[in-house]
């Protein structure tokens, strides 16, 4: 057997840890001295120990990991529970960074208040599009909440027009329209072409006389500050935005970092 201080070494933890559990009945010793009072524990008890810092690692409570250990479950029903857990915290660490994410673009937005990019909004007007088109409904105009719809909206379009043999005849245009309610947005997705497009709806996007367009570089979860200084750039410049600005893709490599995206805001002057 070993001593307690041999166990720790061995199971790579703390004597302090292992009297702990020891007194919270956790992780018994195998013998105590009656006279000394010394612990001693046997090495098949590591694999105990194993399940224990696993479990509680991945953020069971300690009277949680003994009643799960307690119940004598198998190696294959732990695994699938841990499994499970894992899966539980990747998501709430990508939930976590990209609440991160939101908060870095309000405080870039909020640091950039007073501030307008004279150089960097064009006016300009747009032309009549002939593209194939996906939509859906999106619960919020929040970047959270568009992200998850726009994505697979492209991702469905390009697929078809690969499967269909159609090559696109310009960038990916996403337009935004208010759906009945107080906060759903209608999300279209649309790609530019010339022919069929292997049974996806055509449409026509219309053409917008009079726009304001400001270039957006990086992912679209932090396009809050681009969109308030085109916001600001339009009232001091005594214009009036008409619906949702739309969003045309000019690059959109692997690496969203290097995304570049046209922001198009319809106007008319006032």
């Amino acid at each position: 057997m070993f001593t307690i201080g041999d166990f720790a070494r061995h199971g790579r933890v703390s004597v302090r840890m292992l009297r702990h559990y020891d007194a919270v009945g956790l992780l018994r010793p195998a013998h105590v001295d009656p006279s000394s009072g010394y612990r001693y524990y046997r090495a098949t008890q590591l694999a105990r120990l194993n399940r224990v810092i696993a479990l509680k690692d991945l953020g069971f409570t300690l009277d949680q990991v003994r009643s799960i250990l307690d119940e004598d479950i198998s190696t294959e029903e732990l695994r699938g529970m841990l499994r499970l857990r894992r899966a539980e915290l990747e998501s709430a660490a990508t939930e976590a960074a990209a609440r991160m994410a939101r908060v870095e673009a309000r405080l870039r937005t909020i640091e950039s208040e007073g501030t307008m990019p004279p150089n960097d909004v064009v006016v300009t007007s747009l032309p009549l599009i002939r593209a194939a088109e996906l939509a859906a409904t999106a619960a919020s105009f929040e970047p959270q909440d568009i992200g998850p719809v726009i994505g697979p909206l492209f991702d469905e379009l390009c697929r078809r027009l690969d499967d269909a043999g159609t090559t696109p005849v310009g960038p990916g245009v996403a337009r935004y329209e208010e759906a009945p309610g107080e906060d759903p947005i209608t999300v279209r997705a649309a790609i530019p072409v010339a022919g069929g497009a292997g049974g996806l709806p055509i449409v026509e996007v219309p053409g917008v006389p009079l726009t304001a367009t400001i270039i957006h570089h990086g992912p679209m979860d932090g396009v809050l500050p681009t969109a308030h200084a085109l916001a600001h750039w339009i009232a001091a410049h005594g214009y009036r935005p008409v619906g949702l600005a739309r969003e045309v893709s000019l690059d959109c490599p692997d690496d969203t970092t290097a995304w570049v995206t046209e922001l198009q805001q319809p106007i008319i002057a006032v």
